[in-house]
C-alpha cells in the first residue's frame, strides 16, 4: 500500500470527530487508501438519488476515540459510475455491487461486477431504488440459473440445501461441493427475503419510522432501533440526555444476553446434547418475561425513543444474580461433556487473517482475535472501567461459544452497574426539526450495526441506509466450512447465527 497523501485534511494526526468531504471520482481511491492506512474501517457505502445530487457515500469509522469521515462523490444521473475500491476492501466490493443492483451505478475496475441483491428473475435495466424507477415490472419467467461455481474432480458431488428449509428458519440456498463427507466449497445464495426496507423508510416521519427500524431483524429490535435513533439525532443536531444513554445501554445488554443464552443452547443441541438446549430455552423464556416487565414487550420494542428512552422498571440485583447462576450451570454442564468439546474444538475455524480480510464483525470477529467492539470504539455512555472487549484466538466453534459466555458475563456486570445508577426511568428529549445527514453505530448482539439517515427540513426521511453485521459476516461462513464435514454444517452455521432478514433487507 502506498503512503497516504499529506494533502488530505485528516492527516494532521488529530482527525476531527466528524468530517464530510466531497471528492471528484478520481480522488476516491487515494482518499480511501489513506483512511485505511490510518486504521479506519468502511462501515457502509451507498448511493443516494438526490437531493441535492445523485451521489455515492462512503462512511469510514475509527475508535476510540470515536471518529467518522464521510466521502461524498457526485455522480451523473444519466450515467452514474464510480472507481471500484474492491482491490482495497472486500466489503467495499459488495457494497459496490449492491449500488449497481439498486441504483445502476457502473463500477469501474470491479473484478466481479455481477448481481448481488437482485436475483436473475429481476429484469435487466430496472433499478428499484432510483427515484424514477416507476412501478415494479414483471419478473422474468425463464431466467438463466444462478451461476454457482462447479467444483469438478473424482468423487465430487453437490448437495443443494434450501432456500426452503425444515422448521421456521428464513430462506437461504446453500450449495455444497463435497467429496465423501468433506466440504470442498460452499456457496450461500441469499436475498430471497429482500423486502425493500430502505425504500420503505423514504418519505416517513422520523418518529413513525422508528417502528420500522425495530422490525428490520426481529431479534435485534434494540440494536437497529438504537442505530436508527443515533443516525436521526446526529442528522438533526439533537443532544441526547446522559440518562437516556444509560437506559439505552441497559436495553442493549438485555437484548444481548437473551440472544446469547439461546445460541449457547442451540449450539449444544446441534451436537446432540439437548439437555443444555432445554435448560437454555427455559432461561431464555424467563429473560423474555423480564423484558416484558422492562418495556412492555418481550423483544424490548418501544424502549429506545428518539432523543430519549423509556422503561417501566429495571432488573434488580437479585434477578441479575439468579440469571448469572442459571446460565453458568448450563455452561458448566456443556463444557464438562466430552461430546460437546470434541465437536466444538477445531470445527469451522476462521483464521485471524481471513477474518480481517473479509471484515467480519461481532462475535465472529472476536472469536478470531479481533478486539473491535463499538461499545468501546463508539460508546453511548460512560461504561465501567473494567470493560474490555472479549476476545479469543481459536476462531472455531468453541471460540465463538466462549465469546458468547464472556460477553454474557460482561453484560451482567454492565447491567449491575447501570441499573444501580440513580435517575428517572423515562427521559424524553426534544428532537430538532432541522434536516441534514447523520450516522448511528451500535454494538448489537451479532456485531456492529450502522445506519445512515438523510432528513428534509420537515423531519421526513429522504434516504436511509441500513447495514446489519450479517452483511459483513455471511461470506466468512463459506471460508470457515472448508474442509469441514457436512454433518457439522448446522453447528458451524449456528455458531455464526447470522440474520437473513438483516442481510436481505
Amino acid at each position: 500500500m502506498s503512503a497516504p497523501s499529506s494533502s488530505w485534511p485528516w492527516m494532521d494526526g488529530r482527525p476531527p470527530v466528524r468530517q464530510s468531504i466531497e471528492l471528484a471520482p478520481g480522488e476516491l481511491r487515494d482518499a480511501a487508501e489513506s483512511l485505511f492506512s490510518l486504521g479506519y474501517r468502511l462501515a457502509l457505502a451507498c448511493a443516494v438519488d438526490g437531493p441535492p445530487a445523485f451521489r455515492a457515500v462512503y462512511l469510514f469509522t475509527a475508535g476510540a476515540p470515536d471518529r467518522r469521515v464521510e466521502l461524498l462523490v457526485r455522480l451523473r444521473p444519466e450515467r452514474p459510475e464510480v472507481p471500484s475500491l474492491a482491490a482495497l476492501s472486500f466489503p467495499a466490493s459488495r457494497f459496490e455491487r449492491e449500488m449497481k443492483d439498486l441504483f445502476g451505478v457502473e463500477l469501474l475496475g470491479h473484478p466481479l461486477p455481477r448481481r448481488l441483491v437482485l436475483h436473475q428473475h429481476w429484469p435487466e435495466g430496472w433499478y428499484p431504488m432510483r427515484n424514477d424507477a416507476g412501478p415494479t415490472p414483471e419478473m422474468v419467467d425463464e431466467a438463466a440459473p444462478y451461476p454457482f461455481v462447479q467444483v469438478q474432480g473424482p468423487g465430487v458431488y453437490e448437495i443443494p440445501v434450501g432456500p426452503v428449509h425444515a422448521g421456521l428458519i428464513e430462506p437461504g440456498h446453500f450449495r455444497f461441493s463435497v467429496v465423501g463427507e468433506t466440504i470442498l466449497k460452499m456457496k450461500a445464495r441469499l436475498w430471497f427475503l429482500h423486502r425493500g426496507v430502505e425504500k420503505l423508510f423514504e418519505g416517513r416521519d422520523v418518529h413513525a419510522a422508528l417502528e420500522l427500524a425495530e422490525r428490520i431483524s426481529g431479534d435485534t429490535a434494540v440494536g437497529h432501533g438504537l442505530a436508527y435513533c443515533l443516525a436521526v439525532e446526529e442528522a438533526s443536531g439533537t443532544e441526547v440526555p446522559a440518562r437516556a444513554a444509560e437506559l439505552r445501554m441497559i436495553l442493549l445488554e438485555l437484548e444481548r444476553i437473551y440472544n446469547h443464552v439461546a445460541d449457547v443452547g442451540a449450539m449444544c443441541n446441534d451436537v446432540g446434547f439437548g439437555i443444555v438446549h432445554a435448560r437454555a430455552q427455559t432461561l431464555r423464556e424467563g429473560l423474555l418475561r423480564l423484558n416484558a416487565t422492562v418495556t412492555g414487550h418481550r423483544l424490548l420494542r418501544g424502549g429506545v425513543r428518539l432523543a430519549g428512552a423509556r422503561v417501566a422498571k429495571l432488573p434488580t440485583p437479585r434477578e441479575l444474580e439468579s440469571i448469572g447462576a442459571q446460565f453458568h450451570e448450563l455452561v458448566d454442564l456443556a463444557l464438562g461433556q466430552g461430546i460437546v468439546m470434541d465437536r466444538f474444538t477445531g470445527t469451522g475455524a476462521l483464521s485471524s487473517a481471513d477474518a480481517q480480510a473479509i471484515g467480519v464483525l461481532g462475535v465472529v470477529a472476536r472469536a478470531s482475535g479481533s478486539s473491535f467492539d463499538a461499545r468501546a470504539a463508539h460508546p453511548l455512555a460512560a461504561v465501567t472501567p473494567e470493560f474490555t472487549p472479549a476476545a479469543a484466538a481459536t476462531g472455531d466453534v468453541l471460540g465463538r461459544f466462549q465469546i458468547r459466555v464472556s460477553e454474557f458475563d460482561q453484560s451482567l456486570r454492565l447491567l449491575a452497574d447501570l441499573c444501580d445508577r440513580p435517575g428517572p426511568l423515562q427521559v424524553e428529549g426534544d428532537l430538532n426539526p432541522v434536516g441534514g445527514s447523520g450516522s448511528g453505530l451500535a454494538e448489537g448482539w451479532r456485531g456492529t450495526i450502522a445506519h445512515r439517515a438523510e432528513l428534509d427540513a420537515e423531519g421526513r426521511l429522504t434516504r436511509m441506509k441500513v447495514v446489519d453485521p450479517s452483511f459483513f459476516n455471511w461470506p466468512a461462513l463459506s471460508i470457515a466450512l472448508e474442509d469441514t464435514i457436512v454433518p457439522d454444517f448446522p453447528l458451524v452455521n449456528k455458531s455464526f447465527n447470522l440474520s437473513y432478514a438483516g442481510n436481505d433487507l
